[in-house]
């Protein structure tokens, strides 16, 4: 933006203080950190609960910063720069914001709703940027501080805007609303994210409908409650012509009707009716997010009036979108800033200012910049632009990468400049990257993740491979074992016992497990922020988690009266109703549950209580796996159908009740009621060799030889010297340790690893990152492939020799290896 400050008092109704009401601002700043703020910068002192910037001026002016906007003058500076004093900085951003919009007269797509928003963003971009010159917001910028400085991005070369905006509570719309102002309206996937700021889904739905008050047509997925909340929203906020453009996989009266869908390897094919008429769409994505922002996009590209084949053509070149900038250790000491698949101007700034607060002490910094689309400058308007950037920055060293960029090389100093990226490849040694922080940005076209990956430090080369087809196997073999009609929860707690939790809920949700369960909130989170939809059950809440318990719609396992109660004065608080808890019982674990003698009370509090819904009543069986105790097994599963019984008929429900874990699905089939808990089983192990065999293995653990060494008779290997050879022995180095979870006693020839479908005994100590191996033999090489277990060794081989169980030995997997999903 481009505006004289003087033509701001009324627009911000401030209070001038200062002494050159004519300077003309050309960057709004609200980051006293950033590098870009100048004597052209307009600064909003914004005061938060804990944070004032007012405190940051006198640095600023220091830097030569003479335009602020203010809700005090810091004492001892009025006469020290220009101050424009407004009541509150934050609704003077929005103000100026809603102003500048109002400036432009171009068709504006404003999107908001729980998921989704800024990938549809990106992907609108990618399918109308070859008609449209596009400003959008950049990243995610959508809140009440985000939407103003993406709107004020605009310039007088834009024909088209996208911007998304979000919202955690009530009373924020509205001031996004007068920013974006909107011709065409899109609400993406309504969802559980922030929950917590409004009463109901109802409440958020109408608060995010306030983006489209004004707004002549609004794209959506015509369900239920959204469908009523829109007929509400319509009668109040009235708009003539508004045309409310929905679709559906249901609903045949949608104005686009998804009748088929039909997935083949990663694609999706769909089938639609549009306008009486059938049309047949490819989508390069198969899972159900994807397919549901690919068809918002499709709606606005039918709204723009598309021809079929323009549209099959540029959807079916839809992308996985990166969500963020990602830091990444480099060759050399260097710091990689992945931002590798995006290049505007306005997420230059961004990754520039992102560059500056991530570089590592005392290294340069240098940028890797292709040439960069979209920015409603002249390319001479743009390079100046962004050389000004690079300036501001202190920026060590330009690479500059493609045919626009090198044509302005004269602009950026300390540059080096090639006309594509294969060229730079050619000549990527010659640069001897060393200790810097290296900002990669550009667009996808030039395919820079080849740079990255020829920069980034070679990763562990100890993986875990997770075998996706063994899951799905042992999952059906204990579901073949459940009575018709008992359900099934699956743990996936502990990272899916080592083997990665996220990978396989999705896998469990794909064969419509009835509940997944974990430990701990956080574990929920994760895999709700991953897109899992399946009931989750939490095994151990703390009370601390219980409002992001609510907020991401995770179950508590309740095992306490205190721990009730807790949850109690939540639910009341963010008035809840049939919110539901599982009610755990102490029937001879005495680990965690209440007891027979707590159960009258936990009546009593439950009782006429509607905050709350009995979802299931379960417990834990102590023994089910060893037939020396199934007597006390059996004491248990009688004191559970007693306590449960109890519990149901005092407060007149019916809920689901489980005990049995993986050893009593195969070992008390009479007692699975509804709904049975696998765990170990589904990771293939069980604690009966007669079952086993219906296993498949799950996991191995990889790695390589790093090195081989001959020692003659009478060396030794390791720390400690504990192991001393008798004869001339060939030696291998794997690089995995007891940093990655092997256990030290599993070394000095206790255990072994499997090469050339040999055994190779473990020699001397296990060491932190490395383990040696007699391989005297073995006719292999360094870089032959090493297994640590799988089928040979099994974890439960590893188990016996370590006196441990395998649960400890699978979890026991360090994060830092890295895991690999195959099929």
């Amino acid at each position: 933006m481009s505006i004289n400050i003087k033509s701001l008092l009324s627009v911000l109704n401030a209070k001038w203080t200062g002494s050159n009401a004519d300077v003309l601002i050309d960057h709004i700043s609200i980051d006293s950190r950033s590098l870009q703020n100048g004597s052209k910068t307009l600064f909003f002192a914004l005061a938060g609960v804990n944070n004032d910037a007012h405190s940051f001026i006198p640095d600023l002016i220091e830097n030569d910063v003479q335009n602020f906007v203010v809700q005090y003058i810091p004492e001892g500076y009025a006469d020290k720069a220009n101050f424009l004093v407004v009541e509150n900085t934050l609704l003077a951003l929005q103000e100026l914001a809603a102003y500048y919009r109002s400036l432009f007269h171009f068709p504006v797509i404003g999107l908001t709703g729980s998921n989704g928003k800024t990938i549809v963003k990106e992907w609108l971009n990618f399918l109308l940027s070859p008609d449209y010159n596009i400003i959008r917001s950049p990243k995610s910028y959508n809140s009440q501080v985000g939407v103003p400085l993406s709107v004020i991005g605009i310039n007088e070369k834009h024909n088209l805007g996208i911007f998304e905006a979000g919202i955690s509570t009530v009373n924020e719309m509205v001031h996004l609303e007068k920013i974006i102002k909107p011709t065409i309206g899109v609400l993406t996937n309504i969802g559980s994210a922030h929950d917590e700021g409004f009463l109901n889904l109802v409440q958020k739905i109408d608060e995010k409908l306030l983006l489209f008050k004004d707004c002549p047509i609004i794209i959506y997925q015509k369900t239920d409650v959204v469908e009523s909340c829109l007929t509400q929203f319509a009668a109040e906020y009235m708009v003539h012509p508004r045309k409310l453009f929905s679709w559906s996989f249901t609903d045949k009266n949608a104005d686009v009707f998804i009748e088929k869908r039909e997935h083949k390897n990663d694609h999706t094919f769909i089938q639609y009716q549009f306008k009486n008429e059938t049309f047949n769409l490819e989508i390069p994505f198969n899972d159900s997010a994807s397919i549901e922002n690919t068809i918002s996009c499709l709606l606005v590209l039918l709204h723009f009036d598309y021809d079929q084949e323009t549209i099959q053509n540029r959807i079916q070149m839809l992308y996985p979108v990166r969500m963020r900038l990602e830091v990444k250790n480099g060759i050399n000491n260097c710091s990689i800033i992945d931002d590798s698949y995006s290049s505007d101007f306005q997420s230059l700034k961004i990754a520039l200012d992102f560059l500056e607060s991530q570089k590592k002490k005392g290294a340069s910094k240098t940028v890797i910049l292709s040439d960069i689309f979209q920015s409603g400058f002249t390319n001479e308007e743009l390079y100046s632009k962004v050389a000004q950037l690079i300036s501001d920055n202190k920026i060590n060293r330009i690479i500059g990468i493609g045919p626009t960029i090198s044509s302005f090389a004269a602009k950026f100093p300390n540059s080096i400049m090639f006309e594509n990226t294969a060229n730079f490849i050619a000549a990527i040694d010659n640069f001897n990257f060393h200790n810097e922080t290296i900002l990669i940005k550009g667009a996808r076209s030039f395919q820079f993740e080849e740079i990255v990956s020829l920069l980034e430090e070679k990763t562990h080369e100890t993986v875990l491979e997770i075998n996706l087809d063994a899951i799905s196997h042992n999952f059906n073999y204990y579901k073949s074992k459940l009575a018709p009609g008992v359900k099934m929860m699956v743990m996936v707690k502990a990272f899916g016992y080592g083997n990665g939790g996220l990978e396989i809920a999705k896998l469990l949700e794909h064969h419509k497990v009835d509940y997944l369960g974990v430990a701990f909130a956080d574990e929920g989170i994760s895999l709700k922020n991953g897109g899992i939809k399946v009931p989750i059950m939490v095994l151990n809440p703390e009370s601390t988690s219980f409002p992001s318990m609510i907020q991401y719609q995770l179950e508590p396992e309740i095992y306490s009266l205190k721990g009730l109660n807790a949850f109690l004065k939540i639910a009341r608080e963010k008035n809840l109703k049939d919110y539901p808890i599982h009610i755990k019982m102490d029937t001879g674990m005495h680990r965690l549950g209440f007891e027979n003698n707590t159960i009258d009370e936990l009546i009593a509090t439950l009782k006429g209580n509607s905050t709350v819904r009995v979802q299931s009543i379960l417990s834990h069986l102590a023994t089910s796996d060893d037939p020396k105790h199934f007597d006390f097994v059996r004491q248990q599963i009688a004191l559970f159908e007693k306590l449960s019984s109890k519990l149901m008929s005092e407060l007149n429900i019916n809920p689901i009740r489980h005990t049995l874990n993986t050893s009593g699905i195969s070992n008390f089939p009479d007692s699975q009621y509804n709904m049975v808990r696998l765990g170990i089983g589904l990771y293939g192990v069980s604690n009966d060799p007669a079952e086993q065999k219906y296993l498949e293995n799950v996991g191995t653990l990889k790695s390589i030889i790093s090195q081989i060494r001959t020692i003659p008779a009478g060396d030794s290997v390791g720390y400690g010297r504990r192991f001393m050879a008798d004869a001339t022995t060939k030696i291998a180095t794997i690089p995995i340790g007891y940093a990655d979870g092997i256990s030290r006693l599993w070394g000095n020839e206790v255990g072994y690893v499997t090469i050339k479908n040999q055994k190779a005994k473990i020699v001397g100590s296990v060491c932190m990152d490395m383990l040696m191996v007699n391989v005297s033999h073995i006719d292999c090489k360094e870089g032959d492939s090493v297994i640590i277990f799988g089928e040979s060794p099994t974890v439960i081989e590893m188990a016996v020799a370590l006196k441990t169980i395998p649960y400890e030995i699978m979890t026991s997997i360090s994060q830092r290896v890295k895991r690999v999903f195959f099929r």
